[in-house]
């Protein structure tokens, strides 16, 4: 629950009907007070020396401003205002960038291909000093994880894994193979560990994160 003392922030995107749409969906929220809009990185700065700011609401990449690049728009805003929180609302969502922005700091990212009102959620989040991903976001960074995690595997692990998750049973996938009963559970039990899971249903779970699926990442 929000203290009474409301929740100033500063919203900025290059295109106005994005502004718009963004203090529709805070408008109504009475712990919540837009002290101003920005439509690149100088008119953000210029607000932030004006106005006393909780959190900013910003597109990433925003022509017409000093700081063109949003990575280092980014890095100067968290290095002159420290203590203001930031959520990064953007048509990027790449786990490459996703990474990028964690590193810097920022607590909260919601993709465009969301809901806008998963900024509503971001923001509780980040005021509680808490990190939110919104879904497109969250199952790129899911996607990365698995890819990254499917590397220490060997081929004939991948290929147990793929077979099972396929529908195959352990016995179905040995009689394919021709190997014991005991090999392949070996394997499937090895793979998952190396994947950091110990149970079936971890295992589908971890699946379930990646919007490929584990059986696409590791077709051949």
């Amino acid at each position: 629950m929000l203290a009474n003392k409301p929740i100033n922030i500063v919203i900025a995107d290059d295109h106005p009907a994005v502004r718009a749409g963004i203090e529709a969906t805070l408008l109504g929220h009475r712990s919540i007070r837009i002290v101003g809009a920005a439509a690149n990185s100088s008119e953000i700065v210029e607000l932030l020396s004006r106005h006393a700011c909780d959190m900013l609401i910003t597109d990433f990449a925003m022509p017409g401003g000093k700081c063109n690049d949003g990575l280092r728009m980014l890095a100067y805003l968290r290095t002159h205002y420290p203590e203001l929180k930031i959520i990064v609302f953007t048509g990027f969502d790449g786990a490459a960038l996703t990474t990028k922005l964690l590193k810097l700091g920022i607590r909260a990212i919601v993709s465009k291909s969301d809901d806008v009102r998963h900024l509503t959620s971001a923001l509780y989040a980040v005021h509680a000093n808490a990190e939110y991903l919104s879904p497109h976001v969250s199952a790129a960074a899911g996607e990365k994880r698995i890819g990254r995690r499917h590397l220490g595997l060997t081929k004939s692990e991948v290929e147990v894994l793929r077979l099972y998750i396929s529908g195959m049973s352990v016995t179905e996938i040995a009689a394919r193979q021709n190997r014991t009963k005991q090999t392949v559970s070996a394997q499937k039990i090895k793979a998952m560990r190396k994947l950091g899971v110990e149970r079936d249903a971890d295992l589908y779970q971890l699946v379930h994160e990646s919007r490929r699926g584990l059986t696409d990442i590791f077709d051949a």
